[in-house]
């Protein structure tokens, strides 16, 4: 892709996320004022962060903070470190973050940020001080009880830790409170880092037992390799599902008789030249997985064979796990997505055009805004923990999101069956009605037009 069309499309991702509103208000109660509120962001704050390099040079990175909307709570979302960043895109994963959380009905509104950045290009003390200078020019746009940052894309625990501590020395008190995703240490939740994929692996249990699967019998499809994506493969396979093909930013391996996805994660992590903090490994530095000598192998010790990140969204599998970036499964290539399952770890990963493809062919996606929830929902005990000073289990986190993760699918997968409508349509629906009916409670023009005296009366 060339940089114009990236532009195109930084450019088109925001305006293609809003436009499912008026797919799925068709299917909901919302009060037209109350969907006019939710086209539009609360506050867009961009910044300028100036860092001093090891090299005593100065360099200023670009930075973003949106808050879309905080009708049911102080808003939430990640902070990510990409050198795609982009303010079309920032706004775009807020408004998925706020239907997110009122689809699985937590109490938080959607926001997000991101630097324009390669993270890996840094030293750990450079990526510390970009780190600090963004809370630093954002610390009046967030706070615990008005907008909560977490991880996201390349950035970690440690990094969010660095924010917390530069947030409570601006603050001059401890404020574990206002960052999620933290170490343990700092008050960091358990069960807090497998969250998202767990909360994915929870979904593809429900389409278990919708559809009565042997899972030993269902071939499975992971493209990205990060955090979430390894552990939804880890689980999965743990639970007797064949993990074929995975696949990073740098390519892919697929392997017909499956592949060890312990071993990988392994051999990915053990690869790093960097440091803690980012892995320079590949899952395509292990080509050979299924070798013997790498121990990938399984029963047949078959090889795998490397491909990229487009061949493995068009394997013929059962179930395709995105679980990178934004817009892999477009109009161009929706006609080769084999897969009759799909779930969507990845923030945004399939277009509107592309939906309404797979659709047609009998595809069935669990969209983003329920498949990816569960990073969000424990963000959610993490914070109500840290106010409360009172720490859970991780067996506790589990039973917790896996109980709210459930329900929501439920109610999604009946919204779906009774209106005959794609689940995307129908999270959409019901995070417009749970966001309507509070916006709708503050008061819309069907209100305040009717001939009443007096509060005190309606």
């Amino acid at each position: 892709m060339n940089q114009a069309d990236s532009n195109a499309l930084s450019n088109d991702i925001y305006a293609d996320a809003i436009a499912r509103l008026d797919t799925a208000q068709e299917h909901a109660h919302i009060d037209p004022e109350a969907l006019e509120k939710l086209k539009h962001p609360k506050a867009i704050l961009t910044v300028s962060i100036p860092v001093r390099m090891d090299d005593g040079s100065l360099r200023v990175f670009k930075g973003f903070r949106v808050r879309h909307d905080d009708t049911r709570g102080p808003t939430k979302g990640g902070i990510r470190f990409h050198t795609g960043v982009s303010l079309p895109e920032v706004q775009a994963l807020a408004f998925w973050m706020a239907c997110k959380c009122a689809v699985v009905n937590i109490p938080f509104g959607g926001a997000k940020g991101g630097v324009i950045v390669n993270p890996k290009d840094l030293s750990r003390m450079e990526l510390e001080r970009l780190s600090r200078g963004f809370i630093e020019q954002v610390a009046d746009f967030i706070g615990p009880e008005r907008d909560i940052p977490a991880p996201d894309v390349y950035t970690n625990p440690m990094i969010m830790g660095w924010m917390m501590d530069e947030y409570s020395k601006i603050r001059r008190e401890r404020t574990p409170d206002v960052i999620t995703g933290k170490p343990i240490p700092l008050g960091g939740s358990l069960g807090r880092d497998d969250a998202t994929g767990r909360g994915a692996y929870y979904c593809v249990k429900e389409l278990e037992k919708l559809k009565s699967w042997n899972p030993s019998d269902i071939r499975v499809a992971v493209q990205g390799f990060g955090n979430a994506g390894q552990h939804v493969a880890r689980l999965l396979q743990a639970d007797r599902y064949k993990i074929v093909a995975i696949s990073d930013s740098r390519g892919g391996i697929f392997r017909d008789g499956g592949i060890d996805i312990p071993r990988a994660i392994e051999r990915k992590r053990e690869r790093r030249t960097v440091s803690e903090v980012y892995s320079a490994s590949s899952v395509c530095d292990c080509p050979e997985c299924g070798c013997i000598e790498c121990r990938c192998a399984t029963e047949d010790q078959s090889t795998g064979e490397l491909i990229t990140n487009e061949q493995l969204l068009e394997l013929d599998i059962d179930i395709l796990i995105p679980a990178a970036l934004e817009n892999q499964i477009t109009a161009e290539n929706a006609d080769r997505i084999r897969a009759k399952f799909m779930v969507e770890v990845a923030n945004g990963p399939t277009t509107s055009d592309a939906d309404e493809n797979l659709w047609s062919r009998g595809a069935l996606v669990v969209p983003d805004i329920l498949a990816n929830a569960g990073g969000v929902t424990v963000s959610y005990f993490e914070w109500a923990q840290n106010r409360a000073g009172f720490y859970w289990t991780e067996d506790e986190v589990h039973e917790r999101l896996e109980r709210i993760m459930s329900r929501a699918f439920a109610e999604v997968y009946q919204l779906t069956t009774e209106q005959s409508i794609p689940m995307r349509t129908a999270a959409y629906a019901i995070a417009l009605n749970r966001i309507g009916d509070a916006i709708r409670s503050l008061g819309t023009s069907s209100y305040f037009s009717e001939s009443k005296t007096s509060v005190l009366e309606a």
